[in-house]
């Protein structure tokens, strides 16, 4: 077990903690469809141990806040020595790094070699930016970024490079504070946290940006939780950031589709592809009403 071997860890042997970790070939996990994206800190070796017992579709291996500043290199040895063990995983394994000028960039020249499914950057700003992250990674590596600050929220509609940038998490709580507005905002039926999720989940979907809402702080509050899994669903919303395994359990449950709901999109397929081969795009059925294209590729999305 790893935890023995780092039984006697000193932060002078970092290097040779480094040493553990052979740059690999992984086999890159693509997947798109992940509903909960649990946040792990690096330097919990406990909790690096038991990923494969969670319930998360995707794992955020975080450098960044949580971890404190004498933790992070143990943090970044840990993770390195975890992506070469687990050359697959079924679940997604994206590593939080820390802002590109509070050592972003050596973290990720370090990490590129062990292949992480994806990098999140921290308090990313600008298209620039993200150009010159895209150009350190593997072409094979995605660019996920996390959307906290100002300048982040103002150039959004830029941030998507290429299509190596395929998700976008909602700092909510950091990006209030660096616009100056207060966190005591954030509730369901504030019209500005309702401004602030829309638009982020329209423009990120507009460009073909996955959109993860952001992390409850309060995870003992699970009823409150909830609440705002169904509101943030009821707004377009199919993933949330977690910090707790309860959460993760929460969206995992409420983030996905029913079984009555997915017949119904496989019923309304196979009539309108039944009815399309003979020339009609338009029909009425008695039990799920008008049928037409929009109808069908709304059914389609569902099941793809």
């Amino acid at each position: 077990m790893l935890s023995k071997v780092l039984k006697a860890f000193d932060a002078r042997d970092v290097e040779a903690l480094k040493a553990m970790a052979e740059p690999t070939i992984r086999v890159l996990n693509k997947r798109d469809d992940f509903a909960s994206a649990l946040m792990l800190s690096c330097n919990k070796i406990k909790h690096l141990e038991k990923i494969d017992e969670l319930e998360a579709d995707c794992i955020i291996l975080n450098l960044e806040d949580g971890v404190s500043q004498e933790d992070k290199p143990l943090a970044l040895a840990l993770c390195a020595i975890y992506l070469a063990k687990h050359k697959e995983c079924s679940k997604k394994l994206v590593v939080r790094v820390n802002a590109l000028d509070e050592g972003g960039y050596d973290e990720i020249t370090y990490l590129k070699k062990f292949m992480p499914d994806a990098i999140r950057v921290s308090k990313i700003k600008t298209r620039k930016e993200v150009e010159s992250v895209l150009a350190l990674l593997d072409e094979e590596i995605e660019l996920h970024l996390s959307i906290e600050t100002k300048e982040a929220w103002h150039n959004l509609a830029t941030l998507r490079v290429n299509q190596r940038v395929t998700t976008f998490y909602l700092g909510i709580l950091d990006l209030l504070a660096d616009m100056r507005l207060p966190q005591s905002l954030l509730k369901m039926d504030n019209p500005t946290i309702n401004y602030i999720l829309t638009h982020f989940l329209v423009s990120s979907r507009a460009m073909g940006v996955k959109a993860v809402s952001f992390v409850y702080q309060e995870f003992e509050k699970l009823d409150e939780f909830s609440k705002w899994i169904e509101f943030e669903k009821s707004l377009g919303y199919d993933a949330k950031a977690c910090i707790s395994p309860s959460q993760v359990s929460l969206v995992n449950e409420n983030f996905s589709y029913s079984e009555l709901e997915i017949e119904r999109a496989k019923e309304i397929v196979k009539l309108f592809e039944m009815q399309r081969e003979k020339g009609v795009t338009g029909f009425t059925h008695p039990e799920y009403g008008f049928i037409d294209e929009p109808i069908y590729k709304g059914a389609l999305a569902l099941l793809i």
